[in-house]
């Protein structure tokens, strides 16, 4: 009998030790959350995060060893514990608190599968959608989905909140995903995407590209997809112009390619076989012509600016032509009837990897052609510059593209090779900033130019190159009055600043959070244990 109890006791005894460890490593783990808390606010960096997560998970396993031993070396107590009145009532709390977690989990997993937005509490209305946009969600006749191309390197949370938006009130008919298009380069290409950050809207078998999410680009995508209308861009042949049909790095089969997937159709026009333009042209383009457009054509398109019509010119530096002396009978009309004067030089920059290249420096920050570039630098190889001289009342000429003040026009071409410049800065040489790309309009006619005194920028070669594509398909939308089909009315966000916590007052939250709030808890729930056990 002694050595029964003897045995009982070295089991209690061993229990109790078992427990202690348990407590022990308890303790421990508390107080690596604390230091794991203190590394995260970069206030204690006397070890690493990697080895506070490896304790931790130490530390929770000699917890879990612990109470493992104590139950084997105690199965009466704790089959008591388990099977007693406090477990009972323990255990309909258990069923309680997990009845209620799961009526939650529930709730918000049909919230997200059936976003409806109810009430927006929020100061600005920031989750409420213009009236502009929500009428363009109430007229959709198919359902839209709208696909963001956004690489590693972009930041997609404002765009997924506004599209959540978007999707919550179009009552079904509006859907959303994204694809990364450094994973991804062959999704990004076929659906015609250019530079990061852009979106692709598709409805049926009709698409659109939206720049850059915001309310009104969007909503303009939109309105584009329900009156698409029939915009026929024409690309002038017959001088020796860029090729949009046989592919090559010195061709325009890109440009032609992302400008039918927006929906433009894209035609060749050869006015000296044909004498007029037609009736549904929106833009004609004038790219890198080899010979000078003859007079009879100039004639045409002076006609046909006059009746509103549109016009990109893309004319190389004549060293790079076969203009000779030959009279330019298109670059007489732009100055004559436009103030847009070419430059007879080749812009060197010395801020360019290669000098001969051109970088865009400077955009007009409100034109619609350059105000959604994003920062995204275009390069301009072998350019010419501009003069620019108001021409009439009638005319408003935008600078839209300029160098730095380190770049010149270089009138000795014969100093050029083509790695470089082989030359310095002549004394009557026109210093930098040096217009690359300038857009007229005129208030009575309604006709639009859009000038660049070069077409390779938007080659197949150096097309999807950093902003070279978005600077020539802009200018195309803004040409062809694509640019501005509606406005949002516009709202005024509330400023607020956000005072970062200093170190000490990180450490009085983590400890008002850790002990002192918990302190408190526990000093209550035993206050209340020695009370009732006073009374029995």
């Amino acid at each position: 009998m002694n050595e029964k109890n003897q045995s009982a006791a070295r089991n209690r005894n061993a229990s109790i030790v078992a427990l202690i460890f348990a407590l022990l490593a308890c303790i421990a783990t508390f107080f690596l959350g604390i230091t794991r808390g203190l590394i995260s606010m970069q206030v204690f960096s006397g070890l690493t995060a990697e080895d506070v997560n490896r304790y931790l998970i130490i530390s929770a396993g000699l917890i879990i060893l612990g109470l493992a031993a104590y139950a084997i070396m105690e199965p009466d107590r704790v089959r008591r514990f388990l099977t007693g009145r406090q477990a009972r009532y323990g255990s309909n709390a258990l069923i309680m608190t997990i009845a209620f977690l799961g009526i939650l989990i529930v709730g918000n997993v049909l919230a997200f599968q059936n976003p409806k937005q109810v009430l927006d509490l929020t100061e600005d209305n920031v989750n409420t959608l213009s009236p502009e946009l929500a009428s363009a969600l109430d007229t959709l006749p198919e359902n839209v989905m709208a696909t963001g191309f956004f690489s590693q390197a972009s930041n997609t949370e404002t765009t997924e909140q506004l599209l959540s938006n978007i999707k919550a009130n179009s009552n079904g008919k509006f859907d959303y995903q994204f694809i990364n298009p450094d994973l991804d380069p062959q999704a990004a290409r076929n659906a015609g995407i250019t530079g990061d950050g852009k979106i692709l809207l598709q409805m049926g078998d009709r698409q659109e590209i939206v720049a850059f999410a915001s309310e009104s680009e969007i909503l303009k995508g939109m309105l584009r997809l329900l009156n698409p209308g029939n915009h026929v861009v024409y690309f002038l042949t017959g001088h020796g112009e860029r090729d949009i049909e046989q592919a090559g790095e010195a061709s325009m089969t890109r440009a032609k390619t992302i400008l039918e997937s927006k929906n433009y159709t894209v035609k060749s026009l050869n006015l000296l076989a044909e004498n007029q333009i037609p009736e549904d042209a929106s833009l004609i383009v004038i790219a890198g012509p080899l010979q000078p457009v003859s007079e009879e054509e100039v004639n045409l398109l002076e006609e046909y600016l006059a009746a509103g019509g549109s016009l990109i010119v893309m004319e190389d530096p004549t060293a790079l032509t076969e203009f000779g002396d030959s009279a330019d009978p298109l670059a007489e009309m732009l100055a004559q009837d436009w103030g847009i004067t070419f430059n007879n030089d080749i812009v060197i920059d010395l801020n360019s990897p290669q000098p001969t290249t051109a970088a865009a420096a400077y955009y007009d920050s409100a034109h619609p052609v350059t105000v959604n570039m994003n920062n995204l630098v275009a390069f301009f190889p072998f350019t010419r510059s501009f003069t620019l001289e108001g021409s009439s009342e009638a005319a408003t000429l935008t600078p839209l593209v300029q160098t730095n003040e380190r770049s010149w026009g270089e009138t000795d071409f014969t100093s050029l090779t083509q790695g470089g410049a082989e030359v310095g800065m002549d004394p009557t040489e026109v210093q930098g900033p040096l217009t690359l790309a300038v857009a007229g309009e005129n208030s009575t006619t309604g006709g639009r130019v859009v000038v660049f005194g070069t077409s390779n920028f938007a080659v197949d070669q150096i097309f999807d190159a950093y902003g070279n594509g978005d600077m020539f398909v802009n200018s195309v939308d803004w040409s062809a009055e694509q640019e501005a089909l509606a406005d949002i009315t516009p709202r005024t966000p509330t400023e607020r600043t956000f005072e970062i916590p200093g170190q000490f007052q990180w450490i009085l939250i983590l400890l008002s959070s850790v002990f002192i709030i918990p302190g408190l808890v526990v000093l209550a729930g035993v206050s209340t244990w020695l009370s009732r056990r006073r009374k029995g």
